[in-house]
């Protein structure tokens, strides 16, 4: 896995293109431990993206047909990394944009609809594809697909299996657009420009808030925006962001 930083911007590159991307645990583990490692303070955005003609195939076949464990072994092998992926990516202070390049299938599906932003070129296919080889989604796909697609739609993905176009991904809110290959690297730059101009922290409180309150009731969430409100209304880019308006000029964020 490649890691470069530019500018605050972090891009995370899955570089096992001969295995089309493929996560093994090891995998899973790493990119876990890097975007626990993105600090607000140095890094605008996190992306991801594949090396060579794939975003990422999935779990990684080999690897599974090795396995010799009992389920609290499979439990503790998932929750610790899979799992603890996912997590790291709903809890990141900092947007996670998926730059889909080629095919996101299976657990590469599964993080694009984690991330927080999700561009593919038009050439790349998503499948849901865990049914094929006898397993249900995972990686946060029973949590995040049906939230974002409803819950038929998402039982057609996972009990199918089927692959889908980057442009009926987009029509379903799996990603937020898809556009010509040769456009892609563009259109996340434009992205990336746009948040890094943004108060970062503030991003970081509203996302922590739309995470949160996924699973509350209205009164709770009405509560938990409260609280992280008042927390906003007492930092320096509420305040600049006042200011500028008032002196008719842009923010100028930290």
């Amino acid at each position: 896995m490649h890691v470069s930083d530019d500018d605050g911007i972090r891009t995370v590159t899955f570089d096992r293109p001969n295995v089309r991307n493929a996560f093994t645990p090891e995998a899973a583990g790493e990119l876990a431990e890097i975007l626990s490692e993105s600090d607000p303070k140095s890094i605008d955005a996190v992306v991801l993206t594949g090396e060579g003609k794939a975003f990422s195939a999935g779990g990684d076949i080999e690897s599974m047909a090795e396995r010799e464990e009992n389920v609290r072994e499979a439990y503790e092998r998932v929750r610790d990394t899979l799992s603890r992926v996912v997590h790291e990516v709903l809890s990141a202070p900092v947007p996670v944009v998926a730059k889909v390049n080629g095919d996101a299938v299976g657990a590469g599906m599964a993080l694009v609809t984690a991330s927080d932003f999700a561009y593919a070129a038009e050439s790349a296919r998503f499948a849901a594809s865990f049914i094929n080889v006898g397993l249900i989604p995972d990686m946060g796909g029973t949590f995040l697909l049906p939230r974002l697609v409803g819950l038929r739609t998402a039982k057609e993905l996972a009990f199918t299996g089927e692959l889908i176009s980057a442009e009926e991904a987009a029509e379903l809110d799996v990603i937020n657009e898809a556009v010509p290959d040769e456009q892609l690297d563009v259109r996340v730059e434009e992205l990336t420009d746009t948040l890094a101009k943004q108060p970062t922290h503030t991003i970081a409180l509203g996302k922590q808030a739309l995470h949160e309150n996924l699973g509350k009731d209205w009164r709770e969430a009405l509560d938990y925006e409260t609280m992280v409100q008042s927390q906003a209304y007492d930092m320096p880019a509420h305040r600049e962001g006042v200011s500028a308006f008032l002196e008719g000029r842009k923010p100028e964020f930290e």
